[in-house]
């Protein structure tokens, strides 16, 4: 629903809708949502606390939560929780929905995660991954069981995060940032973001599953492994908006063996 750096006319920022009740970061790409459908989402994963990525939030909990009859969960980790309640659920920049319009019957209710935590609702599975960004933050892999879609969040090079990728023995879709051109990687190095040569190293790390989920797979995990004799479908996120042809020319230049793509608002993924 989002997946620009930026906004304007026809871009919005991070957000992408599972199914139609789970939203995975909450930019302004979820105020496309009609009521309706805003009233449907049960839950909101959060990567980080960066406006970009959670700016719809504090609006669509606004919106639903009189017409709802449970809170909407927000999972994050305690340190974009704490962050959440002190600059925006605080009273002062938007009511505290943490215990509004009653404690007993709040529009929101917080759910702390850790990197590597996974919370399991309707048959689906969704893991926080490790992630290196300017303030604490983490990524998210969704698994259905038959298949798996990892998503960075915004991070810069996190081995940690490669090394979980390569336990995943299902991986069919890796959604990942590359905010920056290369010349300008010195800002992307202070402010936690990637570029098209440190994507490359990255993608370099990606690695089959490990020898040891061979031996007597299951049947989900076998499909997985078969889908695995080619790398993932590598999708691009998170550009710097107004520099995306660039950007893609320098990854595909870097990584063109990954066929990687674009990401477009729109984009729909089978699981």
């Amino acid at each position: 629903m989002g997946c620009s750096g930026s906004v304007s006319a026809d871009l919005r920022t991070t957000c992408l809708m599972l199914d139609e009740d789970t939203l995975i970061d909450c930019g302004t790409g979820a105020g496309d949502l009609d009521l309706a459908a805003m009233v449907n989402i049960d839950r909101v994963f959060l990567t980080h606390s960066h406006l970009d990525h959670v700016a719809m939030l504090p609006l669509l909990a606004d919106s639903a939560g009189s017409f709802r009859d449970s809170p909407l969960t927000v999972y994050a980790l305690a340190e974009t929780i704490a962050t959440l309640k002190s600059h925006i659920f605080n009273s002062f920049i938007w009511p505290d929905y943490t215990v509004q319009p009653t404690p007993e019957r709040p529009y929101i209710q917080f759910e702390a995660l850790e990197s590597g935590q996974a919370v399991v609702c309707e048959g689906r599975k969704i893991t926080a991954l490790p992630a290196r960004h300017a303030v604490p933050a983490v990524g998210y892999l969704v698994d259905s069981g038959k298949s798996a879609f990892a998503f960075s969040g915004d991070t810069t090079l996190c081995d940690e995060f490669w090394d979980a990728l390569n336990q995943v023995g299902n991986l069919n879709y890796l959604m990942i940032e590359a905010t920056f051109l290369d010349s300008n990687r010195a800002r992307a190095k202070l402010s936690g973001h990637m570029t098209p040569s440190l994507l490359a190293e990255g993608l370099k790390r990606l690695k089959r599953p490990p020898a040891h989920c061979v031996g007597r797979p299951s049947r989900e995990l076998a499909e997985g492994l078969k889908r695995l004799k080619r790398p993932p479908g590598i999708l691009i996120t998170h550009m710097e908006s107004g520099r995306e042809e660039e950007t893609m020319k320098e990854i595909l230049a870097l990584c063109k063996a990954f066929e990687p793509r674009a990401v477009k608002r729109g984009d729909v993924f089978e699981l």
